[in-house]
């Protein structure tokens, strides 16, 4: 009870930059799970929020993370229209096996130095717990502007992960957020799965992302 109503309390402080950020960034996850091109201008006023908000709370890898999330929304917002004519966008593709092998590896690697990074040259008290959701984030969003199946998978590892750092940060806003956007991926996953199996990409499903496309 003490926790539901600390929980509570915090809600009821959320800031008006927050709230635009949580309600934006639903939206943009929302629009991804459509397979629309909207993810990419909700997800642009999210992460700029998203920046200010976690440098002030000294969530650096994650103000880092939302700062790569800018630059690869504007490359996605590319990449998804950049197509042959007649397509209205990229397909869904997945990735092979090794394909995954590296994504995995990518991850990983980015956990390491991240933890390494955080630990030696900032002042945060959760390095580990900030450069494991950076780590899944950084993968998943590549892999989204590629239009990669498998993004889905690293988005539902950055929001497990996230839903707890956030309520330790008094975030409890942006903790609810990331429920939501761990439900959304579930579909999101469901409804890009089925879309494969039908062949249904509103695309021609022989045209591949032209550059940067993990196998």
């Amino acid at each position: 009870m003490e926790m539901w109503n600390a929980f509570l309390d915090q809600l009821l402080d959320t800031t008006a930059i927050e709230f635009l950020a949580v309600i934006t960034g639903i939206a943009s996850v929302w629009f991804s799970k459509q397979e629309k091109i909207l993810v990419y201008p909700f997800g642009i006023i999210s992460v700029v929020l998203y920046i200010f908000i976690t440098y002030q709370y000294k969530l650096y890898a994650d103000t880092g993370i939302n700062a790569y999330y800018l630059l690869m929304s504007i490359y996605g917002w590319y990449n998804w229209k950049h197509t042959k004519v007649g397509a209205d966008q990229i397909p869904i593709t997945s990735s092979t096996k090794k394909g995954n092998i590296f994504n995995v590896s990518i991850m990983l690697a980015a956990f390491f130095l991240l933890w390494i990074l955080l630990s030696q040259n900032t002042d945060s008290d959760v390095p580990a717990w900030d450069a494991l959701t950076t780590s899944f984030a950084i993968t998943a969003m590549y892999l989204m502007a590629q239009k990669k199946i498998e993004h889905w998978y690293f988005w539902i590892g950055t929001n497990i992960s996230s839903i707890p750092l956030y309520i330790y940060k008094e975030l409890p806003f942006t903790s609810f957020q990331f429920i939501v956007f761990g439900y959304i991926a579930v579909l999101g996953l469901i409804s890009w799965r089925q879309k494969i199996l039908e062949g249904d990409n509103k695309t021609d499903v022989n045209i591949r992302p032209t550059t940067g496309d993990i196998d």
